[in-house]
């Protein structure tokens, strides 16, 4: 077995990893200085908390296309993901859910873990609706019963603005959901509020929240100044390379997300987004009208694009892989450590994605 640079939470160790029954058994080798030799680095499998769809398919069609989506996404590193729903109909909603609960309860071969999911609307405000479809709707609290009883939902997206919103923050927190700040016209005053209430993160920080002004910070201050975490689409469409080292210097655990559609992974061309047709071209994906809808980016690339700007390897692997599983609670997901699931990923040297390992199964990602 060749020697690889391990990345450990303790840090770099020049060795071999070793897995059984799904779980690392232990690394065995020195602490060393991955410039100082020219081996490839093992990194703990990527985790997405934001992923809309991917291969050609949409997380809102449900079908075989959970599958799909799984299978494209480990393609690129991503060992673990919430599948992540749009703003629809509340009817259309739970039968997506319905069907997403008994899937998420085994992984199946060659595939992403899918860890539950992340409800992105409709509890949102329906003046910044994004690339969301307009049925945004104040949450109530039986509709979000009837859903937890359907799926295991992580993370649920909120506007706190909206009459109400703050009470459930503080309730179904309480309750262990990751209640996320996100598609809100909401001022800093009420962003404070909402993370004084149990709010967690902040969904596509600087994505359809209200902006940062030095007479009225809007919910990108309120981040800012307050948040451990957030997510952040790495992709150089969404943030401005200068606006994401603005917020890895101001909120410790941000993470990084895809915020992926149908279209990752595919051609350019039309592909669905719930109930949207979106285009894919130069890299990014758009409704008709221009606006930015979900993105094409693979969780590989968005390592690569954290080290173009400059961080360091290790700090990059952290934000997509250690932060997001922290967020939710993993303490056996998104590090290499002995009992911790024996999720990796193989780089070489110019950062290029050679290999995928998931729950120990080795994948032939390229076939995959």
């Amino acid at each position: 077995m060749p020697e690889d640079n391990i990345l450990t939470p303790q840090g770099w160790i020049r060795g071999h990893l070793s897995h059984q029954q799904g779980r690392v058994l232990r690394i065995d080798g020195e602490p060393c200085d991955p410039a100082d030799n020219d081996l490839p680095y093992l990194l703990p499998g990527f985790i997405d908390l934001h992923v809309h769809g991917g291969g050609g398919k949409d997380i809102m069609q449900g079908g075989d296309a959970f599958k799909t989506i799984a299978r494209t996404h480990l393609r690129f590193g991503t060992t673990a993901l919430l599948a992540t729903t749009m703003t629809a109909p509340s009817e259309e909603i739970g039968a997506i859910l319905a069907q997403l609960g008994p899937y998420c309860e085994q992984r199946q071969p060659g595939t992403a873990r899918i860890l539950g999911v992340h409800l992105e609307g409709p509890f949102i405000n329906p003046g910044k609706l994004g690339a969301q479809p307009n049925f945004a709707h104040t949450a109530i609290a039986a509709e979000i019963d009837e859903y937890l009883r359907l799926a295991p939902i992580r993370v649920i997206t909120i506007a706190p603005e909206i009459a109400g919103h703050e009470a459930l923050i503080r309730s179904l927190s309480a309750r262990g959901i990751r209640m996320q700040i996100g598609h809100t016209l909401g001022s800093y005053e009420e962003g404070v509020a909402a993370l004084a209430a149990g709010a967690s993160s902040f969904t596509h920080l600087y994505n359809a929240m209200s902006p940062l002004h030095h007479r009225e910070p809007g919910i990108v201050g309120a981040a800012l100044a307050h948040a451990r975490y957030a997510e952040l689409i790495p992709d150089l469409l969404h943030v401005h390379p200068g606006a994401m080292r603005v917020a890895l210097r101001s909120i410790p655990c941000l993470y990084c997300v895809t915020d992926s559609t149908a279209a990752a992974g595919m051609p350019d061309g039309e592909y669905s987004l719930g109930s949207h047709i979106v285009t894919k071209c130069l890299g990014g994906v758009r409704l008709a009208d221009g606006t930015l809808a979900g993105s094409t980016l693979t969780m590989d690339q968005a390592l690569r694009n954290l080290v173009k700007i400059g961080l360091p390897i290790a700090e990059a692997s952290q934000r997509l892989s250690q932060f997001p599983a922290d967020y939710l609670g993993l303490a056996d997901r998104g590090r290499l450590q002995p009992g911790s699931w024996a999720d990796c990923v193989r780089l070489d040297r110019s950062l290029k994605l050679t290999k995928v390992m998931v729950e120990g199964e080795a994948v032939d990602f390229q076939n995959a």
